[in-house]
């Protein structure tokens, strides 16, 4: 009966020492920006190319890529191409045929080993123009299959919008698509920057509501994102 008693004390206060070192949303959010104000994430890079990511947001990502497989990934934004460069090499190592599109208006900051690699091709257009969406119809015919889309170029509401409507018609149920940096505007980083990724995702949805589920669980698996309301699987 002692050691039942004890046994009992001893869970009820694990329990209540759990509750009180479980971190608060409060304190996600100023973890979220001190990690985005130190700029610490401009420093990350993947095989010495600079990627400017969360890390937690990448380690994410190859989780997707495992499970979703898909054939065919879409960036837009290229910058410096760590991130092309880090999804190519998760799925090499997945193994199945695939294709890497990054688009970007300029590619002149694009590091050499990225522009070698066979399985990333570079175009220089508008993502959400004629010129992206001729290439990508024609990817997707020669890399039939899941397609994982990931927007991170001009961040404003205007511009992700067109991204989200250019996408639409070809994207297929089971498709995932990742709209990058809704964390500005407030929420929680640069309160002052105006409406950005995440009003845009606000008013596509509002708009056509049957198109997505919003994978809270990925969202809110590592405590914060760059991504909120951003992972998005089609319907």
């Amino acid at each position: 009966m002692l050691t039942d008693t004890i046994a009992r004390k001893r869970w009820r206060f694990s329990i209540a020492l759990g509750a009180a070192l479980s971190p608060s949303r409060r304190a996600a959010n100023q973890y979220h920006k001190w990690y985005y104000s130190t700029e610490v994430w401009k420093q990350t890079t993947w095989m010495g190319v600079p990627v400017m990511k969360s890390v937690s947001d990448m380690w994410n990502y190859q989780e997707i890529l495992h499970s979703l497989r898909p054939s065919l990934l879409l960036e837009f934004g290229t910058f410096y191409g760590g991130s092309a460069m880090f999804f190519a090499s998760i799925l090499r190592q997945i193994g199945a045929p695939f294709r890497v599109l990054s688009v970007d208006i300029d590619h002149s900051n694009v590091y050499d080993a990225v522009k070698q690699d066979s399985a990333i091709e570079l175009l220089t257009a508008s993502s959400s123009g004629e010129d992206a969406l001729q290439r990508i119809k024609k990817l997707k015919a020669e890399y039939p299959g899941p397609v994982f889309a990931i927007l991170d170029s001009d961040h404003s509401k205007a511009h992700v919008l067109s991204e989200l409507m250019a996408i639409r018609p070809l994207l297929s149920s089971g498709d995932y698509v990742i709209v990058e940096d809704s964390n500005i505007n407030g929420h929680p980083v640069l309160p002052l920057w105006g409406p950005g990724p995440y009003e845009a995702v606000t008013e596509y949805v509002k708009n056509f509501p049957d198109d997505y589920i919003l994978d809270s669980e990925r969202e809110n698996k590592f405590g914060f994102t760059f991504a909120p309301h951003g992972f998005l699987m089609r319907r």
